[in-house]
């Protein structure tokens, strides 16, 4: 089926799953396990999200699962698994698949596409949108995962932010764009002992074809803050987050990373 025929997650899903893109290769054969805490309003943690990789060279597979807790659970009753295979280049990541399954709020969407080397995407999703997106529009884009990599890749080789990349989840069309916010010296908070430097990007999002009922819905805008903590890596790792949602603005805290050549535990 071509991708015009896909469907996937909600914007909701992709925004959520950003935060595990970091999970991607740091080096040949490594295996990195990370959580993540969202904090939501009120201060209450809404969502502890766990992603895992299992890397060879030259090539990523980075799969994440979570759910909403708490208040967050009453609005949007989500759980979410996803994983992404791809290849890893020079200060970037391009990805050959990816794979959805969501159930939010009692429905239940599954979504795969495949990303040919030549920009070619198909896709097959259950069930399908009401508004579809053309395979000529799809061309050339990413899942959002593999969109989250490639920043990580281009902070750690060229040290900047600057980056647009196309994304087709299966269901939606809309590109990342993300800049430059400088440095900045980031001090212990809301319970997470993390203090240095990192790079800050902002991100936002810019809707290519979504549906207008869900337009609504996932991050918006945000920043993200970045460090080095993985000896000889490849790639740089989320600090922080603060993201604008539907459930309102949120922070996430780098919890937990655990790999061959680190372990760190940052948060309770």
């Amino acid at each position: 089926m071509k991708a015009k025929r896909a469907r996937g997650s909600s914007r909701f899903t992709a925004a959520l799953l950003c935060i595990a893109a970091p999970i991607a290769a740091a080096n040949a054969a490594d295996r990195i396990a990370i959580k993540i805490d969202v904090i939501g309003p009120l201060g209450m943690r809404v969502l502890e999200m766990h992603s895992l990789l299992e890397e060879n060279p030259g090539r990523y597979a980075v799969s994440v699962n979570f759910a909403t807790t708490g208040l967050a659970g009453m609005v949007v009753d989500q759980k979410t698994y996803a994983i992404a295979h791809g290849s890893l280049v020079p200060g970037s990541a391009i990805p050959a698949s990816f794979r959805n399954q969501t159930k939010r709020n009692g429905v239940e969407r599954s979504s795969q596409v495949s990303y040919a080397a030549d920009g070619t995407v198909q896709g097959s999703s259950n069930p399908p949108p009401a508004t579809l997106v053309a395979p000529t529009a799809a061309r050339g884009t990413v899942d959002n995962l593999s969109a989250y990599l490639r920043l990580e890749r281009q902070l750690a080789v060229k040290g900047t932010c600057a980056l647009t990349v196309p994304v087709f989840d299966g269901r939606q069309l809309y590109d990342l764009v993300f800049t430059d916010a400088g440095q900045q010296t980031l001090q212990p908070e809301k319970g997470q002992n993390f203090a240095g430097v990192a790079t800050a990007c902002n991100m936002t999002r810019r809707n290519r074809q979504v549906e207008e009922s869900e337009k609504d819905e996932g991050a918006q805008s945000g920043t993200i803050w970045y460090a080095r903590l993985i000896p000889g890596s490849e790639m740089m790792f989320p600090i922080r987050m603060k993201l604008s949602t539907q459930i309102g603005n949120v922070d996430a805290y780098l919890a937990e990373l655990q790999s061959s050549k680190a372990n760190l535990k940052l948060r309770e």
